[in-house]
């Protein structure tokens, strides 16, 4: 193990548990709207994310995603040190696709001279690529790429899924009902339904270098899955299992409703039932992908939920050294019967 493997293990054991107030705080209603700041001059905040997920559309679309780093992360399953910008810290990423045709969009940007970033959050902008307007509880997004350009306007609510909350990485969904117009080559096509809006913080050892680190300094999170199903048009399922260096950071579902309550489950499994060929990226890089997958939750005795998913979409590579696709599922939710179309992230870079 390596030195930053063993500090990892210590820190996901037997620290953060200790710090981490997650579970308690995804309970309550969100009351941070400062929070969400870029931190682009911060040499303390290392990296931020924004993100705007829309996890259940019609075919041939499936999904529409739009997932952001300022700053790269010091992490193995989310630099792609080939994308540096002269001064690493100032490397920024879009990632944005739908499972339909070539509508796929992942680029880097040097925030010196290529993006617009206000102090206190309002507008971000990645060159001409993508902007992004905050005004809680409105968000405004407005993208043109190559193969097809992106509308969204979300109304945020204050139900939050708080992935990490500590005084070193803050990692937040807040629900989200869109409205959204994607324009193609067929026309535009209009859809609303239930997103989401998240936002993310953290420390990083790369904010001591204006090199990429090596890969053996870099931070050994190299497993990441984060999936979203609305189970209905008023509930929303969100699923995770990162590790690092062989322990687990995140295994949890949240479950949250419009105008309702939000719930945090910890008793979770999460079991990759077969695999598909490896996938190549353009670095060369191999990588485990699932064809089929199996999520179980549990409350005591009580199995709250269970979702068996087919992978069914085209994979879409660059979050991170990863991918985001959709896939098909059935199962039950509360005893009762569900089925439907979910949005997931993949990385894995476990030896």
């Amino acid at each position: 193990m390596t030195p930053w493997g063993l500090t990892a293990k210590v820190l996901v054991d037997g620290i953060l548990p200790r710090i981490d107030s997650r579970l308690e705080a995804s309970r309550q209603p969100f009351d941070r709207d400062d929070l969400l700041r870029p931190h682009t001059e911060s040499r303390r905040w290392g990296w931020t994310h924004y993100g705007v997920f829309i996890p259940d559309l019609p075919a041939p679309y499936r999904y529409l995603n739009t997932m952001t780093f300022i700053g790269p992360t010091g992490t193995v399953m989310f630099d792609n040190d080939e994308l540096a910008a002269p001064d690493a810290r100032n490397t920024a990423t879009v990632l944005s696709s739908t499972a339909h045709a070539d509508q796929h969009h992942y680029r880097a940007y040097d925030t010196s001279t290529e993006c617009d970033f206000a102090e206190d959050g309002h507008l971000l902008k990645w060159g001409d690529d993508l902007s992004i307007r905050v005004a809680l509880p409105n968000v405004a997004v407005d993208a043109s790429y190559a193969s097809f350009e992106a509308h969204i306007t979300l109304t945020v609510t204050d139900t939050v899924s708080y992935f990490v909350r500590s005084p070193v990485y803050d990692h937040i969904s807040l629900l989200a009902p869109f409205d959204a117009t994607i324009s193609d080559e067929t026309g535009n096509h209009r859809f609303s339904g239930l997103g989401t809006f998240e936002y993310a913080r953290s420390v990083s050892p790369q904010v001591l270098s204006s090199r990429p680190l090596p890969e053996a300094l870099k931070l050994p999170a190299d497993f990441f899955t984060y999936q979203i199903i609305n189970l209905d048009a008023d509930t929303q399922l969100l699923l995770t299992d990162v590790r690092a260096a062989g322990s687990t950071a995140c295994r949890l579902a949240h479950v949250r409703t419009r105008g309702g309550p939000a719930e945090v489950y910890s008793d979770v499994t999460f079991e990759v039932l077969e695999h598909e060929e490896p996938l190549t990226d353009p670095y060369g890089r191999e990588m485990r992908v699932p064809a089929r997958m199996r999520w179980t939750v549990r409350d005591g005795e009580r199995e709250v939920l269970t979702i068996d998913a087919t992978h069914d979409a085209p994979w879409r590579f660059g979050h991170g050294r990863g991918y985001v696709s959709a896939y098909s599922y059935t199962g039950r939710w509360n005893g009762s019967a569900v089925s439907g179309n979910g949005y997931i992230e993949w990385v894995d870079c476990e030896p």
